[in-house]
Formats: structure tokens, C-alpha cells, sequence
């Protein structure tokens, strides 16, 4: 049985401070998505604030929306500032909660495309954060897409109103958000 309802992505990213530039490329990632056919949520600085992960605690309030809108989605995007040459730690604090997801049917990303976008003042950074980003996702049992999209924002500015300044790395958020949406139509039409 198939259905025609679009696929969820949700999108976590960003940094502590909202409007960072990570949570700006996410959501033009978001977008690019939704062009594609999907349906978006966005969960960035504000949504992200959390406790440090603990095992053994119960997730409320935010951590318990976040832990919700991962078991949701049909796919996810991921954006990352690169600080020191890895995820931040903030950032690696949201993904540790989905641990809370291990007993579930799908557990982890499991069934999942996972997009990661790294965004850094400085190659190294970029691409080391990427690498990162590819081995927290294979844990968590997610399918990265082919394409990752590694900013360096020395390179690919945006101006004030989130506009990317570069035609290629508008082309690779564009591709990466197409391929996480078409891979969730592929894995949610195969699990009907």
C-alpha cells in the first residue's frame, strides 16, 4: 500500500547562538527539501538547549520534542558548526538523546537518510567535522546520503538576509536535501 502524504525531515543544527550560520544553511537546506515534496521541522538553537544526556533521566520538555519529532521523521538533516575540527559539543549533546529511542521498533536512525552539513571558518575544520558527522550517523545506524555538504564560510558567506553568496555550495545543499527526501520516499513506500 502506498500513499501519497510527503515525508517528514527534520532538521537539527546550529549552534548556541540562534541565527548562527550552521542554523542559516540548515534552513535553506529545510527549504530545498520542502521543494522537493517534503514536509520540515526545524529544531535549532532555541529547541536544543538541553541537559548533558544522561541515561538513566527521563527526557522533558525539549529533549522529550526532540526525542518525539526523531522518532517522526522519515528522514533527517544535520548541520553542525566544526569546533576544533568536530561537531560541537552541543550538538553532539542533542544526537546522545537519541539513545532514547533504542528500544523502538526503528530504533536510533535506523530505516533513515541522514544529510550532514558542517559549517567552519577554515577547510580543516569543515571536512573534519563532516568526517564526524558520517561516523556519529553510521552509529546511530543512519544511511548518510552521498552527498555531505562541508562550508567553509570564509568561502560561502551569507549576507544578511541568509543568502548563500555560492552557486556550488547552493547546488550541494540542494542535492543533499534531494537525496535525503528521495530516500525517505523509497524507505517509507518500502515499509507500506
Amino acid at each position: 500500500m502506498m500513499t501519497n502524504s510527503s515525508p517528514r525531515i527534520l532538521g537539527i543544527g546550529g549552534g548556541t547562538r540562534p541565527g548562527s550560520s550552521a542554523e542559516r544553511y540548515l534552513q535553506l537546506a529545510l527549504s530545498a527539501a520542502e521543494k522537493a515534496g517534503a514536509t520540515t521541522t526545524f529544531l535549532g538553537a532555541h529547541s536544543l538547549r538541553l541537559p548533558l544526556y544522561e541515561p538513566s533521566a527521563a527526557a522533558d520538555g525539549a529533549a522529550q520534542q526532540l526525542v518525539e519529532e526523531l522518532r517522526r521523521a522519515d528522514g533527517i538533516i544535520i548541520a553542525s558548526p566544526g569546533y576544533h575540527g568536530t561537531v560541537s559539543g552541543f550538538m553532539k549533546n542533542a544526537l546522545d538523546y537519541a539513545e532514547e529511542t533504542r528500544s523502538d521498533k526503528r530504533p536510533y536512525f535506523s530505516e533513515r537518510a541522514v544529510g550532514c552539513m558542517a559549517v567552519a571558518g577554515g577547510w580543516q575544520a569543515a571536512v573534519g567535522t563532516m568526517a564526524s558527522l558520517r561516523e556519529i550517523v553510521h552509529a546511530l545506524r543512519g544511511w548518510p546520503t552521498p552527498m555531505g555538504v562541508a562550508i567553509n564560510i570564509a568561502e560561502a558567506p551569507l549576507d544578511p538576509a541568509g543568502t548563500c553568496q555560492s552557486t556550488s555550495v547552493i547546488q550541494q545543499i540542494q542535492l543533499m536535501a534531494s537525496q535525503v527526501v528521495e530516500f525517505a520516499n523509497l524507505s517509507t513506500h518500502r515499509q507500506l
